[in-house]
C-alpha cells in the first residue's frame, strides 16, 4: 500500500470556525477522515498532518523527501511567498499535488501566485473538500504500476 502524506498549512486546523462565508463549515476533523476514506478506496495509506509553522511543514517534505513519499500539499498562505517551503517541495522524487479548498486565481489579487507550483506535479484548486479527493486520486493513478 503507498503512503501518502497530506501535508495542511497554516489556519486550515480552524477550518469550520474560519470565515465560513468562505472555507464553509467544515472542519480540519471532517477533511482528515475524507481524506483516510478516498485513501482506503484508493488502496492509499493516507497520513494527514497540519502546522502552523513554516519550519515544521519543511521538515515533513524533507521527510517525504527521504522516503520517496507522495505528497498532497495545500500550502495555504505560504503558497505566495515561502521560497523555503518551494525548495523543500523542489526535492521530492514522488508526485507533488497542490491543493487548495477555493480558487486562488479567483479571490484577492496577492492570492494569484503560487510559488510552489511551478514544482508541482498539478495542482487542483476551488473544489473544497473534493480538491483533496481529486488530489489523491492522482497520486493514486500516478504511483499505478502503469503511470496513470
Amino acid at each position: 500500500m503507498t503512503r501518502v502524506l497530506v501535508l495542511d498549512g497554516p489556519n486550515l486546523g480552524r477550518l469550520g470556525a474560519r470565515e465560513p462565508e468562505v472555507y464553509g463549515c467544515l472542519t480540519h476533523a471532517d477533511l482528515v477522515q475524507a481524506c483516510r476514506s478516498t485513501g482506503e478506496e484508493l488502496g492509499l495509506d493516507v497520513e494527514v498532518r497540519q502546522t502552523d509553522d513554516e519550519a515544521t511543514l519543511v521538515a515533513w517534505l524533507h521527510e517525504a523527501a527521504d522516503s520517496g513519499c507522495p505528497v498532497v500539499l495545500n500550502p495555504a498562505a505560504f503558497t505566495h511567498y515561502s521560497y523555503a517551503l518551494r525548495d523543500a517541495c523542489a526535492q521530492l522524487r514522488a508526485p507533488l499535488v497542490e491543493v487548495h479548498l477555493t480558487n486562488p486565481a479567483a479571490r484577492e489579487r496577492f492570492r494569484h501566485r503560487s510559488v510552489v507550483a511551478s514544482v508541482a506535479t498539478g495542482t487542483v484548486a476551488g473544489f473544497g473538500v473534493d480538491s483533496y479527493r481529486l488530489a489523491l486520486r492522482a497520486i493514486a493513478a500516478l504511483v499505478a504500476p502503469d503511470g496513470g
